[in-house]
């Protein structure tokens, strides 16, 4: 198991073993249930949750102000877990195609559809009806749940359930003959067995690189990831003594792996958290000041965003105490200038992938004083850092490629075995792409994606440097930087800037400002100014839709 050191090998710093060229988790170690034990996520889930469910509350609207309880939670979730398997015929394998924006009825849809054995899909309800088309082909899916905005993006022949109709709200509330006398049916009484080598989820790639491709994720993967994020926040509590009782933004789409999981977490920790329908950033900064918000999950261009916008100062945030961060890595420069705006609050960074879960996080203040990491590995997680040419193992402080071993590691991409091949090898090492370092204490630190890397007359340039330099610069809101086709580099590297409100910056200031802070071949030799940059809804930099435009001169379309 990871962390474990029987030879005496692993530099208790570091967590690298000389003899297997591997990194280790550094965390106390834990077990999870045995492999062989019946057990879904939803159940694992209700099995660490802790709280006095008549009296707390599980959800709040940002925007209405309407508070979900966990007595109401886990009451709409028994009567809905019966309703589908006995009006709707659901049952073990089946897949469910979840199209709908977030809302207090998805929380109840997903631990229902678990707890019996159907395998979710959720999907992002702005895609359009090819984008959907797509991921159909992909998961093959015996029923559809949407709403009425969102069903025309699904075939007719598809069985379509509208979780916004009088009809679904009434499955909610339709087993109370059932109930004990606190008002809870023990639903898994009715649950199939679910084997946690069961497929759970699909969930979908953010498709920067080319087409998404539908991860498959197993009961035992989405067992061992929320295990680690419980034991995670379990052990903050220790770490962080004075830490007040957590109350949680959820502003990430609930589609998105990463929402997914803060919500689960939720479940838990039996938690409050404050739900934002559609993301506006004066409507976060209202919502933190009403509910007196102590955790925000974010992605860096909100980081950068708080930073630099002067709406900050009409509302108190001082309840903040801190974002945690992922999606992308979040430059050192901005960090600090961050702190210098918001002394009491601080940054954990973290490191995902939908492939591989929790890869790296910052526990703790004191962690967050590293800078530009994204933090250790986490509990039951092994790496390795490899030359992406030769493959050889590399030790700490030496680039290469980031490889990721563990139980929460995907069971593989659905329905495409050519690309899991390519990516998670026989022994179970899951090659992330991403160009990254260990320190000697053991901290991660990302430097950009292996397939990005700009290449200038032979030279490697990092985009995400590039940015996180260009995002410093005072007069300027947010930018990418995309390689360009030249004849005589092969590479230049092109910046695409959103001024700052205000702001008259011109191409030659910009290419000055990023000339005088790098080697002549990182120096930026294009620039296009837009009103804003692509980008996924967990925050991820569309980079290949900004090259795209590029080449075809379309730039008018951004």
């Amino acid at each position: 198991m990871a962390g474990t050191d029987t030879n005496g090998l692993i530099d208790p710093k570091s967590g690298f073993c000389s003899l297997t060229k591997t990194f280790h988790s550094l965390r106390p170690s834990f077990t999870l249930p045995p492999p062989s034990q019946p057990l879904s996520v939803a159940q694992f889930a209700l099995s660490l949750f802790h709280s006095n469910i008549s009296a707390t509350t599980f959800l709040i609207d940002a925007v209405a102000g309407q508070r979900f309880t966990y007595l109401e939670f886990l009451r709409q979730t028994n009567s809905l877990v019966v309703s589908l398997q006995e009006q709707y015929s659901l049952s073990k394998n089946d897949v469910a195609l979840i199209l709908c924006p977030s809302s207090f009825q998805i929380p109840v849809l997903y631990f229902s559809l678990l707890s019996i054995g159907v395998i979710i899909s959720p999907a992002n309800p702005l895609s359009s009806s090819s984008e959907i088309s797509h991921q159909i082909q992909i998961c093959k899916p015996t029923i559809a749940f949407t709403t009425s905005q969102t069903s025309h993006k699904v075939p007719p022949n598809l069985r379509t359930i509208l979780v916004d109709s009088p009809k679904f709200l009434s499955l909610l509330s339709s087993q109370k003959e059932n109930e004990n006398e606190n008002g809870v049916v023990n639903f898994t009484n009715s649950a199939p067995i679910i084997n946690q080598s069961d497929s759970a989820a699909i969930f979908y790639s953010s498709g920067t690189t080319g087409k998404v491709k539908g991860v498959l994720l197993t009961h035992r993967n989405m067992i061992a990831i929320l295990a680690i994020i419980n034991n995670g926040n379990t052990s903050i509590n220790e770490i962080e003594p004075s830490m007040p009782k957590l109350v949680e933004l959820l502003m990430l789409p609930l589609f998105h792996v990463y929402g997914f999981f803060v919500l689960m977490k939720t479940v838990c920790m039996g938690q409050t958290s404050v739900l934002m329908k559609r993301f506006d950033f004066e409507t976060m900064l209202k919502a933190v000041e009403k509910y007196k918000i102590t955790i925000l999950p974010v992605s860096p261009p909100i980081v950068v965003a708080l930073t630099k916008s002067d709406l900050t100062k009409k509302y108190d945030l001082s309840s903040l105490y801190f974002l945690r961060c992922g999606g992308a890595s979040l430059s050192k420069e901005v960090s600090e200038k961050f702190q210098e705006k918001f002394p009491n609050t601080k940054i954990w960074q973290g490191y995902a992938m939908t492939e591989s879960g929790l890869g790296a996080d910052i526990r703790g203040n004191k962690e967050a004083e590293k800078h530009g990491s994204v933090g250790r590995l986490p509990e039951l997680t092994e790496a390795k850092i490899v030359n992406p040419v030769t493959g050889e193992a590399l030790p700490p402080g030496q680039k290469g490629e980031l490889l990721l071993r563990g139980p929460a590691v995907m069971k593989g991409y659905v329905g495409n075995d050519k690309a899991t091949t390519e990516i998670l090898d026989s022994d179970g090492w899951l090659k992330t792409g991403d160009l990254c370092y260990f320190d000697s204490d053991g901290f991660l630190f990302i430097i950009d994606r292996l397939k990005e890397l700009i290449k200038y007359k032979g030279y490697q340039v990092p985009p995400a440097e590039l940015e996180q330099l260009l995002q410093s610069n005072p007069a300027i809101a947010d930018a990418a930087v995309i390689p360009y086709p030249d004849d005589d580099a092969g590479e230049i590297p092109m910046a695409f800037v959103v001024r700052k409100p205000g702001s008259n910056i011109t191409e030659g200031q910009v290419m000055d400002f990023v000339a005088k802070q790098v080697a002549p071949y990182k120096k930026i030799r294009r620039v296009a100014f837009i009103n804003s940059i692509p980008k996924s809804p967990s925050g991820k930099l569309l980079r290949r839709e900004l090259v795209s435009h590029a080449l075809s001169n379309s730039l008018s379309k951004l």
